[in-house]
C-alpha cells in the first residue's frame, strides 16, 4: 500500500491520504479481505502522523517510544477492488482516538470503510534514546499500551498454537497489532475447515466466498518474541440467517497457565458468485447453521 508523499490538512484535526490496496489481498478474484481493510485504515492513522513529521521512524528514533495500534474497530459497507484508489480521511476524535473514512474514486465513489482506532505512545527498550519529551500535541497518547474496553469474553473450545516470529513483531521484540488481524482471518479459516465449510468445498460446491461485514481487534497485553500464542475461536450467533457473529482470543501460554494479550470479533458471511442470485448475500440453510453451531463442541 502506497500513500502520497504530502497529506492534506483539511480542518485542524483531520487529514487526507490517498492509499491503495497492496496485490497479495485480493485472494478471491479481485476483491480486497477484511484484513486489508484494517491494514488500510492503520496506514491512514500512520499519515495522520506523518504529516506532522511525527512518523513512526521519528517517534522511535529521537524521543524513544513507539506508535502502537491498540485497537481497530471497522465497518465495511462495500466491496474494494485491487487497482481502487483509496481516499482516506482521518480525525483526531479524542486522546488517543482516531476515526477513518475510506471512500473510492472514479465515477461512482463509494464509502468501502467507518473505522476507530486507538493508538498509544510507548517507551520501547529498543531505542537508543529515552526520556526525551514529546511534542505537547501527542502527550495524551503517552497511556497504557492495552486496550481499555474489554471485549474477549470465554475462550473457545477450538484452538491452536504458534509461536511469535520476528516478523510478527515491531520495534524489535512486541508482536503488533496486525499480527493478531492476521491470526482472526486465520482463526476463522482454521474453524470452517475444521468443521467441514472450508473455503474450498462451499466456493467448488455452491459458489460462496467469505464477506466480512465488521471487525474489531485490541490489545490486552504484550506478547513477544518467541512467545506462544493460543489462539481460539467460537461462533457466538447466527444474524438474520445470513453471517454468523465471532469471537477470537489470543493467550500467551506460561506453563501452566495462559495470559490474555488480544481479542476480536467477526461478522462473516458469503457472498454468491454464480446463478441468479450471483452478488447477493447467501442464505444460510439448517444444515450450515448446525455444523457453525456444532463446531463449539470440537
Amino acid at each position: 500500500m502506497t500513500a502520497e508523499p504530502l497529506a492534506r490538512e483539511v480542518e485542524e484535526r483531520s487529514v487526507v491520504t490517498h492509499l491503495r490496496p497492496r496485490y497479495e489481498s485480493a485472494n478471491i478474484r479481485t476483491w480486497i479481505g477484511f484484513k486489508q481493510f484494517m491494514q488500510l485504515a492503520q496506514e491512514a492513522v500512520l499519515g495522520w502522523f506523518r504529516e506532522r513529521d511525527l512518523g513512526p521512524q521519528r517517534l522511535f528514533h529521537e524521543y524513544g517510544v513507539g506508535l502502537r495500534v491498540l485497537d481497530s474497530s471497522v465497518l465495511l459497507p462495500a466491496t474494494l477492488e485491487v487497482d481502487d484508489e483509496v481516499t482516506a480521511e482521518v480525525t483526531r476524535t479524542g486522546g488517543a482516538t482516531f476515526t477513518v473514512r475510506l471512500r473510492t474514486g472514479g465515477e461512482s465513489p463509494a464509502r468501502v470503510l467507518r473505522g476507530r482506532l486507538t493508538v498509544a505512545l510507548v517507551p520501547e527498550a529498543a531505542a537508543e534514546r529515552h526520556g526525551a519529551e514529546v511534542p505537547e500535541e501527542l502527550r495524551a497518547l503517552l497511556t497504557s499500551p492495552v486496550a481499555s474496553e474489554e471485549i474477549a469474553g470465554r475462550p473457545g473450545e477450538f484452538s491452536w498454537d504458534w509461536t511469535a516470529r520476528y516478523f510478527h513483531c515491531h520495534y524489535s521484540d512486541v508482536v503488533q497489532h496486525s499480527t493478531y488481524v492476521a491470526a482472526m482471518e486465520e482463526a476463522v479459516d482454521r474453524y470452517l475447515a475444521a468443521v467441514g465449510l472450508s473455503v474450498p468445498r462451499l466456493l467448488a460446491e455452491r459458489g460462496w466466498i467469505p464477506v466480512v461485514s465488521r471487525a474489531r481487534v485490541a490489545v490486552y497485553g504484550e506478547a513477544r518474541m518467541d512467545d506462544v500464542v493460543r489462539t481460539t475461536f467460537a461462533v457466538d450467533d447466527i444474524v438474520a440467517g445470513r453471517a454468523f457473529d465471532g469471537r477470537m482470543t489470543c493467550h500467551v501460554v506460561e506453563g501452566d497457565h495462559t495470559r490474555l494479550v488480544a481479542a476480536g470479533t467477526i461478522l462473516h458471511g458469503y457472498a454468491v458468485t454464480r446463478g441468479e442470485s450471483v452478488g447477493q448475500l447467501a442464505e444460510l440453510d439448517e444444515e450450515t447453521v448446525e455444523t457453525l453451531r456444532r463446531g463449539e463442541g470440537r
